[in-house]
């Protein structure tokens, strides 16, 4: 009886010792995903947020943009948080917010 008491004791610390380093190799192989995750998806997912922002605030009259809804269109009039552009031959005035806004083109200056 002594003996088989032993030899499951032996085996229980055995198996514990395989399912530590296990877990820690679990956990270093999510530790590297979410980094690689971070540095494919998230990081240029930021800096192109910024720098949309940074052309937002640069943003005047006569400049083209594209919507996130897909309207095209030239602004007309800036405001706080507002922009007022003309969408096609009609010149029809449409008002959206400034985070609306997903592509700028800046107009040509005539040098």
């Amino acid at each position: 009886m002594i003996f088989l008491l032993e030899a499951t004791e032996t085996t229980a610390t055995a198996a514990s010792g395989a399912t530590m380093g296990d877990t820690l190799i679990m956990v270093a192989l999510c530790a590297a995903a979410f980094l690689v995750m971070y540095f494919v998806l998230i990081r240029p997912q930021r800096k192109r947020d910024k720098e949309l922002q940074k052309q937002v605030s640069a943003l005047c009259v006569g400049d083209n943009i594209v919507t996130i809804g897909g309207v095209v269109g030239v602004v007309a009039n800036i405001q706080d948080d507002n922009i007022t552009i003309t969408t096609s031959v009609a010149h029809t005035m449409l008002t959206f917010k400034k985070t609306a806004i997903s592509t700028i083109v800046k107009k040509e200056s005539a040098d």
